[in-house]
């Protein structure tokens, strides 16, 4: 998974459920979640939102305004406090499959 989220683009973000469904764990999005909480800093784990482009509480670590900052630098809009995914969203290749290069 770690290796999915750090092929997101500068100015692109994911869901947490779109990167379940990516590793064909369609139902799991609480489990990218889970698997973020413990990564690298040097994944680029703020350019992973909620379903609706919202930035999500963290248990501990990096704040919400944090990641705000982060996406705001590499160019993602917010309007009313989310992320404008139609703008935004990260789309893989097509046929992008489990276990292939995104």
């Amino acid at each position: 998974m770690h290796a999915l989220i750090g092929r997101i683009p500068r100015g692109r973000v994911a869901t947490y459920g779109q990167l379940a469904a990516l590793l064909g764990r369609p139902r799991s999005a609480r489990a990218v979640g889970a698997a973020l909480r413990g990564a690298p800093a040097s994944l680029p784990w703020h350019r992973v939102v909620n379903a609706r482009g919202g930035i999500s509480r963290r248990a501990h670590g990096a704040s919400m305004l944090t990641q705000r900052i982060r996406l705001e630098q590499e160019g993602v809009r917010f309007r009313r406090g989310r992320v404008v995914l139609a703008a935004h969203r990260w789309r893989p290749a097509r046929g992008w499959r489990r276990g292939e290069d995104p």
